[in-house]
């Protein structure tokens, strides 16, 4: 295991500059472009915002610059990760590519969902509280961050079926042990999506940890549903084998 990490770090270093550059040069070309995405995030969630330091304009557009760049990047920070993980398990070539597909796929079927439901839902219910001599004001600094955050963070956890597989069909965690473990699962996912959501409230805790538990009891149905693929593909052979001496 000890091998493994060293492995991992290693090749994880080799793309460090790569990585680093792109991101800088990405993130500063987004920034011309930030207004405007900001002014898109605003329309669409129908929200006015307001700043109360000098720097907090420019600062919201140097994240929502530096975040857009990681979105856009996430292809090649996908495929570093699993060059990296999947070179001390052997998973190379063709089973590589599909993991980082995968990855790329729920990544941004994530972000989407999160963008055009979760997101809209959760400021909506927020907001509701206020009323004719409660009105909110928000900042600029403060959105930017709920928005990113929430965006990136339902990426990430979308991913969570592509982990589950990999680590069966690596040895490291089996179908058994996932099905067994349910109530861990179901505390960690609570524990991930308090830690996750911006805000600690119980609404936005369940925008997250429920697809979360989907996600994970998807993972656990394809891990079967390989298994038996793969195992109805020996089959033929089996039998070829057995009556290959009476032919």
């Amino acid at each position: 295991m000890r091998n493994n990490l060293v492995i991992f770090i290693s090749e994880l270093h080799k793309s460090a500059r790569l990585l680093l550059i792109s991101v800088v040069i990405l993130t500063v070309a987004l920034f011309f472009l930030s207004s405007g995405l900001i002014l898109s995030l605003q329309n669409h969630l129908h929200e006015k915002l307001y700043f109360f330091s000098v720097a907090g304009p420019f600062l919201a557009h140097v994240k929502v610059a530096f975040f857009g760049a990681l979105y856009l990047l996430m292809p090649l920070l996908t495929y570093v990760l699993w060059r990296a993980m999947g070179k001390p398990f052997g998973v190379t070539g063709r089973r590589l590519y599909l993991f980082v597909a995968a990855t790329c796929l729920l990544f941004y079927a994530g972000t989407i969902f999160c963008y055009m439901v979760t997101l809209p839902f959760g400021v909506k219910f927020l907001l509701g509280f206020q009323s004719k001599d409660l009105k909110a004001v928000i900042s600029i600094g403060r959105f930017v961050n709920f928005v990113t955050i929430f965006i990136l963070a339902f990426g990430v956890i979308f991913e969570l079926p592509v982990f589950m597989i990999f680590s069966n069909q690596v040895g490291l965690i089996s179908r058994e042990a996932f099905e067994r473990n349910r109530r861990f699962a179901i505390l960690g996912i609570a524990i991930l999506a308090a830690v996750l959501t911006p805000t600690p409230d119980a609404v936005n805790m369940a925008l997250m940890g429920v697809p979360l538990y989907m996600l994970y009891e998807a993972g656990i149905l394809i891990i079967r549903l390989l298994a038996t693929g793969s195992g109805a593909g020996q089959n033929p052979e089996k039998e070829d084998r057995k009556d290959g001496p009476g032919r």
